[in-house]
């Protein structure tokens, strides 16, 4: 079944069609992060597809995977270009490297799911959050619910977890 939401004024729409996305979303809706497993390689995957990036497997099944990783890289956006994302600047988009299946196929590769940068809550983080969070910031997922049937990983200081000392950051201009 399609879902059609608004998050911050902005259409969502996922169409009946997208059948990984509409399970993805799903387990997302639970506030549970779900991945797909390759039933032939046995290796897990993101973002949802048809078929396996590493061995074109059609065949895989839903698992539960734990939230929480390292951020691999990140870009704070200054200048919203969606309106509805303007009073939310500075805002941080995440990439980060999952715990899970790190170092695999190769040791150079990882898990690497996107999201926000937000509060425990799933709001937006404000300016000082934004500051504080840099390359090696651990973090863990959180949903920030959109609508009954959808909500959105997103990604938040993990405050249980060591934090690197420093965080590299882009140099400030």
């Amino acid at each position: 079944m399609a879902i059609q939401a608004n998050y911050l004024g902005m259409p969502l729409d996922i169409n009946d069609l997208d059948v990984e996305n509409l399970a993805y979303f799903k387990h997302c809706a639970d506030h549970q992060f779900h991945l797909q497993r390759c039933e032939a390689c046995g290796l897990l995957r993101y973002p949802p597809t048809t078929a396996c990036p590493w061995c074109a497997s059609p065949q895989s099944t839903w698992v539960p995977v734990d939230g929480r990783g390292a951020v691999h890289s990140y870009t704070e956006v200054h200048h919203a270009i969606q309106p509805a994302f303007k009073k939310h600047t500075p805002y941080m988009i995440l990439l980060v490297d999952l715990d899970t299946q790190k170092g695999k196929p190769s040791e150079h590769e990882a898990l690497r799911v996107v999201g926000n940068l937000v509060t425990p809550d799933g709001v937006l983080a404000p300016p000082d959050m934004v500051r504080g969070v840099g390359i090696g910031t651990r973090v863990r997922m959180v949903f920030s619910d959109v609508t009954p049937g959808l909500a959105l990983p997103q990604w938040t200081i993990d405050e249980a977890a060591k934090q690197p000392p420093n965080p590299w950051r882009y140099p400030e201009e």
